[in-house]
């Protein structure tokens, strides 16, 4: 069996390509290092790392254990978190807004359930004015949703960010004409933000697409149908912001803020919260 010890020291020299480096990362000396290394070349009868005294390369057999040793300490890690993980327990029903499910959330979600295995997660994915309704109505326990700035307590508030205008990169709408806009259904935050900038800036505007979640609205755009609105932080890499280009007009900000059901399940809800709170959201890489 391979010591999870040596093959985390030995992923460190391999990725900093330096025993100096890795022994400032681990907080050992160098030849603590160094050390490690040959008693994992001999655990595996191979030469792991080529050294010379200029450089150090991995050798074929090192690129593979370099493999290996990431899959094996992954390996390690769940199942330590698995069997030393709390054992808060239950149903906890979470319902984000459709567009933050494109975030780094599924990854969040993801780590959460091997922290707290016996917690059965019911999920719902739909926009905010349904999250905020069901929440209401004790269907739900905890949501992540936007809302307008300001309209909820700091301490619940993920993030901020700015809504802007998207579309593609040939993407025309003449100074004074009819803004194609591209909408949830009503009743939606990002629909009403951009009807009334339009009302206020004097711009006429038309729904060329109205849809229910986001893979419609991203679809619709790349479509070349028109306009949509977006918060910035969630633009993907195909699609870019057009305020400027087309001279559309500036929009406001919303908070990404998680609200609970008091009535709900406390140590859960709390669980993923900090889950949640620790690591923020951001479009998924």
């Amino acid at each position: 069996m391979l010591d999870p010890t040596l093959l985390a020291t030995f992923l460190q020299v391999a990725d900093t390509r330096s025993f100096t480096q890795a022994a400032a990362r681990l907080g050992i000396s160098q030849p603590t290092v160094s050390q490690q290394v040959r008693r994992l070349e001999r655990a595996v009868d191979r030469t792991l790392i080529a050294r010379d005294t200029r450089d150090m390369q991995l050798t074929d057999a090192g690129d593979a254990m370099a493999g290996f040793a990431r899959t094996i300490l992954a390996a390690h890690r769940a199942a330590e978190s698995y069997f030393g993980g709390s054992q808060v327990s239950g149903r906890l029903r979470f319902g984000t807004a459709d567009d933050l499910a494109i975030t780094q959330l599924p990854r969040i979600l993801r780590h959460f359930r091997q922290l707290h295995p016996q917690i059965e997660l019911e999920l719902t994915v739909t926009q905010s004015g349904p999250l905020h309704r069901r929440l209401l109505a004790g269907q739900l326990d905890l949501i992540l949703t936007k809302t307008t700035v300001d309209e909820q307590p700091a301490e619940r508030r993920v993030g901020r960010d700015r809504m802007v205008w998207v579309g593609l990169e040939r993407t025309l709408v003449e100074p004074g004409a009819t803004v194609p806009l591209i909408a949830y259904r009503a009743p939606s935050i990002s629909r009403q933000m951009a009807i009334d900038a339009l009302e206020r800036a004097g711009r006429t505007w038309r729904v060329t697409c109205s849809t229910r979640d986001v893979n419609g609205v991203l679809a619709a755009v790349r479509a070349g149908m028109g306009v949509a609105v977006l918060p910035q932080a969630l633009i993907p890499t195909d699609l870019v912001k057009v305020t400027t280009r087309l001279a559309l007009p500036e929009l406001d900000e919303v908070d990404y803020v998680l609200m609970a059901n008091p009535a709900g399940p406390r140590e859960s809800i709390e669980a993923l919260t900090s889950a949640i709170m620790s690591r923020g959201v951001a479009r998924a890489s």
